[in-house]
């Protein structure tokens, strides 16, 4: 009994560790990020409607106070609709100072309006004039004051958050699909990051000189995308074919094209970012399906569920496990080895590409300077998710989860105030852990750790 279920637990820790890892991360963050939180746009009008409603009712006489901040004009105007629709006119609206509140105060107050509350942000309901109102305003009697109520809650699990953690992962998280399949094959591609900017710098350009600039049409857009992926997947079938034919180790071949396509896309751009393209170029990288879903990460979605079907129920997948395993053994048993590495270094260059196009469509321009760092960034996702440096072993998803793991870590340590220096040390740790990890998981170690933890834990 002791040894089946030790024998489980062993099992379940080494395939899905990483989820476990990425749960704790989650609860750590969210605990350590619990702050007061201030209600704003429609939300916080929706909540003082309803209590000016309930204390007050139709007799409300009240002025609405808000800045002139995006989110405290939604809340005016949602205010002001809600107090309507339950048939309150408000007495006056005011965006701005105290000194303007107390001006519709005074304005009021000499044509004989009675004002008997206010509503109004958290923000101005700290102001020290609303304080004193009695003291400054004795003879209108008393005037409530109507603000949200605040609540505690994890920064890190608020809704913007956790859309920037799913928009700053997606490239990422793209490109590793490619970078996982190159790694399973005993490679590497180092060239990734410059082919982000490569393939923005190209698709721009051809829709800024051939496509009509500002005045481009989607076909024009897509034509230029496809034009820009091309010519990294183009870059990735040179690179798996010098590996394949040649025998170059992969980490030059790489760190070559990775120089060649920076060059590129500085000569092509002219060393300056290019941002003459239509505003409907955003769609890709900045819009959203039923209101909230970004369209990248429903992209990221579907390329991942593709590359798994692909890697776990095709023979191109397992002759792409088969190769990292060892290439001569899959020669032997007629595997292609030469087209099965050109494969995938071309489609991790492709789907670089496709980050690349990714990145112009969330800032609206081409620059040589996209893809910096990402080369590492992407191959710590890989590792951290499980994937074998020595070729042989991964799961697509398991890099999807490394990927989240690397940007939770990331966006926590911001949220946290954690300085960026410390930071990269803190990254830099983790991935060498996961290094060690893979390591250890190789010589049997790993599970030799887990069963006596486990066993001592449980049954001492």
């Amino acid at each position: 009994m002791k040894t089946g279920f030790s024998k489980w637990f062993s099992s379940t820790m080494t395939d899905y560790g990483m989820i476990v890892a990425l749960f704790i991360l989650c609860a750590y963050f969210s605990w350590k990020t619990v702050e007061t939180q201030y209600p704003a746009g429609k939300t916080a009008a929706d909540q003082v409607c309803s209590k000016v409603m309930k204390k007050l009712g139709a007799d409300a006489k009240l002025i609405i106070v808000s800045g002139k901040g995006n989110a405290d004009i939604e809340f005016s105007s949602a205010l002001e609709n809600d107090l309507l629709s339950n048939g309150v006119t408000p007495v006056d609206i005011v965006q701005g100072q105290p000194a303007d509140l107390r001006r519709a105060i005074e304005k009021a107050s000499a044509s004989g309006t009675v004002v008997n509350a206010i509503a109004c942000t958290n923000s101005v309901g700290a102001w020290q004039f609303i304080e004193n109102l009695d003291r400054s305003f004795p003879s209108i009697g008393k005037i409530e004051v109507f603000i949200p109520e605040t609540y505690r809650w994890p920064d890190f699990l608020k809704p913007d958050n956790m859309l920037n953690i799913a928009n700053q992962i997606v490239v990422i998280a793209i490109i590793a699909i490619g970078m996982t399949m190159v790694i399973i094959t005993g490679g590497i591609d180092l060239s990734v990051g410059s082919l982000i900017a490569l393939s923005a710098v190209t698709a721009t350009y051809s829709i800024c000189r051939f496509g009509g600039a500002e005045n481009a049409t989607a076909s024009s857009m897509i034509l230029s995308s496809i034009l820009g992926i091309g010519v990294c997947a183009l870059i990735g079938f040179c690179s798996g074919l010098l590996v394949a034919k040649l025998n170059i180790p992969s980490f030059i071949v790489t760190l070559s094209t990775m120089l060649v396509g920076s060059g590129i896309a500085y000569i092509v751009a002219r060393g300056q970012s290019i941002y003459q393209v239509p505003e409907s170029f955003i769609w890709l990288g900045r819009g959203t399906v039923f209101g909230c879903v970004p369209v990248s990460v429903i992209l990221m979605i579907i390329l991942y569920f593709a590359a798994h079907v692909m890697m776990s129920r095709t023979v191109l997948g397992r002759y792409i496990y088969a190769v990292g395993g060892n290439k001569e053994s899959a020669r032997l048993s007629g595997v292609s080895v030469d087209k099965v590495i050109i494969f995938v270094y071309s489609i991790c260059a492709a789907l670089a590409g496709l980050g690349g196009i990714i990145t112009a469509s969330q800032l609206k321009s081409g620059s040589p300077n996209y893809g910096q760092m990402y080369e590492l960034y992407v191959i710590a996702a890989v590792v951290v998710g499980g994937t074998s440096l020595l070729g042989g072993a991964g799961k697509i998803f398991g890099t999807l989860i490394g990927a989240f793991i690397m940007a939770v870590i990331q966006n926590g340590m911001n949220l946290t105030g954690v300085e960026s220096y410390t930071q990269k040390v803190i990254l830099g740790l983790v991935i060498l852990g996961a290094v060690m990890l893979d390591m250890m998981k190789k010589s049997g170690k790993f599970t030799g750790i887990i069963k006596t933890v486990f066993n001592f834990t449980v049954f001492h």
